[in-house]
């Protein structure tokens, strides 16, 4: 795996072999970043379920300003700062090694907001919801930033989760993107 653009492009990536970990392919990395690159420059980016780092590490190549990496194993969480020193990234960065739920919390109660979350759990996982969710209600996305979610085309996500809609699907092959963005909620008044 290598970093496809940017500072760091063509710079390889070590992967872990043995885990649950599906690396998102550089096609589909290609993909993401031609779409997200008038929002990477400056943003502030989360890369939750991260693996080894290669999504995040690509935004930092693009002019990311700072990187959450989020990962519950220990080992990928390793590979991560490995990958990281592999590009002399020293500064800009949080590798957090938890559950993403229970980092989602922590980032929300650490104030933390960011402009573009990414989310790529093993695609038979039980996650999908519960982290949108979560996301949604403790406030995690900047008011015009992005949720992008990468999944298996058969899992269907909500049409909404909170103030988070969908506005954008891309299929490559059993793979999907649904993009999300935040929308006020309106009240809504029985007298109206």
């Amino acid at each position: 795996m290598r970093i496809i653009a940017g500072l760091y492009k063509g710079r390889r990536l070590k992967t872990l072999e043995g885990l649950s970990i599906r690396p998102t392919s550089d096609r589909l990395r290609e993909t993401v970043f031609n779409i997200l690159a008038p929002y990477v420059e400056g943003a502030r980016f989360a890369d939750l379920c991260a693996g080894s780092g290669a999504i995040g590490i690509e935004a930092f190549s693009r002019g990311a300003a700072s990187v959450t990496f989020v990962e519950q194993s220990a080992k990928a969480a390793a590979v991560i700062r490995e990958n990281l020193a592999h590009c002399h990234i020293t500064t800009g960065f949080k590798v957090i090694n938890r559950p993403v739920l229970t980092a989602l919390t922590y980032l929300a109660e650490e104030a933390q907001r960011f402009d573009l979350i990414y989310l790529d759990p093993p695609y038979d996982s039980p996650l999908y919801h519960q982290v949108l969710a979560s996301i949604a209600s403790q406030g995690l996305l900047n008011e015009d930033g992005l949720v992008l979610v990468e999944h298996r085309r058969s899992i269907l996500l909500h049409p909404n989760y909170g103030q988070l809609r969908p506005y954008r699907e891309i299929r490559q092959g059993e793979t999907q993107l649904t993009f999300y963005n935040s929308e006020p909620v309106i009240p809504f008044s029985l007298d109206d």
